[in-house]
């Protein structure tokens, strides 16, 4: 090949980069007249090509036949002239990159199966009194809380005074209704080879679980909060505030936030507060003075601080015995139905072909005795927390 003919291969695969790299960055119009140039470059590289080959061609078949030797119908030069004006790659070879071209007899690691990430739970269902019920409405007795102050001494034909007696109040309850719906085509649910339906309806139990801890969040919250300093704040919510009644029984439910802050604590000899249960060691306790009590911990997603003052984060330490404060009335258990002829909104399932998932819990929640709990709440800077 000439000097001439290796002169143009070289500058039709340098036209060729230049052009990719205008595209790339979105120089459209300086890239098709680009193209020009390279389509005028590669006939006159054409051009050329043929009149060498025919001289070429013309000087091999004078001497096969000189020589009694048959013609060749290979030519390596035109094979590398042809492979250099693609910029050396050839245009059959079976690549991985473009699917007709052999992408498609390769895997690609597509994995339907569902997966979940990691995420923290609890149910503060769990730490309140449950009842279950068959009315949509009712009340529960109680005898009031009052201060007895004993018998009066009384002499020798002495008058005997009377006494109070014991009075009574009642908790009402009137059972509310919380649900939802869920769609899904019957293309979804036939095609796939993941299970949608187990997925929706443990979906459907974990939303009912966060229902049940806001209505449970909200009676708690309805008694004022207590502002907290430390564990001597801690202590006397235990001893005093709670008393005998009710300290033995006692859990302190706080979140992330406030893990992080009873984590950090020591007393005053310098010993964390903070330990695992002998009895359990999965389970934590806070060492407050001779007292232990346990620690329910809430994730923040579930129950946040308060950090509605700027650099202030509001922790929730609510301490006492919640089975005797709160009592959550369970008229229905959670119930499922699915149907593919439904109207719900917009949605018409029999015209779209699609699956309803209606989900329906019937409930109460109402206070008990709020005085077997404090709504504690600890203050501290915003920065100092890291919970999550």
């Amino acid at each position: 090949m000439n000097k001439k003919l290796l002169a143009l291969l070289n500058g039709i695969n340098l036209k060729k980069s230049e052009i990719k790299a205008l595209v790339e960055q979105g120089k459209l119009e300086e890239a098709k007249a680009a193209k020009k140039e390279l389509q005028n470059m590669q006939e006159e590289f054409d051009i050329l090509k043929d009149i060498e080959d025919t001289e070429t061609q013309n000087m091999q078949n004078q001497i096969d036949a000189g020589m009694g030797k048959p013609v060749q119908n290979r030519d390596s030069t035109k094979e590398f002239a042809d492979a250099a004006r693609c910029g050396f790659v050839f245009v059959n070879a079976m690549t991985e990159g473009t699917p007709a071209e052999g992408g498609y007899t390769v895997p690609e690691d597509i994995q339907t199966r569902i997966n979940t990430y990691r995420e923290a739970k609890a149910s503060l269902i769990d730490l309140v009194t449950v009842e279950h019920v068959s009315t949509n409405k009712g009340s529960r007795t109680y005898k009031k809380r009052s201060q007895q102050t004993g018998f009066a001494k009384v002499g020798e034909k002495g008058k005997i005074g009377a006494k109070n007696t014991p009075e009574f109040e009642r908790i009402d309850y009137e059972i509310a209704k919380y649900a939802g719906y869920f769609p899904a085509t019957n293309e979804l649910l036939e095609d796939t080879d993941a299970n949608i339906v187990q997925t929706l309806i443990v979906w459907i139990g974990d939303e009912s679980r966060v229902t049940r801890n806001k209505i449970i969040l909200e009676v708690i919250n309805g008694k004022n909060k207590t502002p907290m300093e430390g564990l001597d704040d801690i202590k006397k919510a235990l001893n005093v505030t709670l008393g005998q009644a009710f300290k033995a029984t006692s859990k302190l439910v706080t979140n992330d936030d406030g893990l992080q802050y009873l984590d950090t604590l020591k007393d005053a000899e310098g010993r964390y507060i903070l330990q695992p249960n002998p009895a359990n060691p999965m389970e934590m306790v806070v060492c407050a003075g001779a007292a232990r009590i346990p620690v329910f911990v809430v994730p923040n997603s579930d129950m946040p601080s308060d950090t509605k003052t700027a650099g202030q984060r509001k922790i929730p330490m609510i301490i006492g015995d919640l089975k005797e404060a709160i009592m959550f009335f369970d008229r229905k258990v959670l119930t499922i139905t699915t149907s593919n002829t439904a109207v719900a909104g917009e949605l018409n399932a029999f015209e779209e072909d699609m699956t309803l998932f209606r989900a329906i819990e019937r409930e109460d929640c109402e206070a008990k005795d709020l005085q077997a709990i404090v709504n504690g709440e600890i203050t501290i800077a915003d920065e100092t927390v890291t919970g999550g």
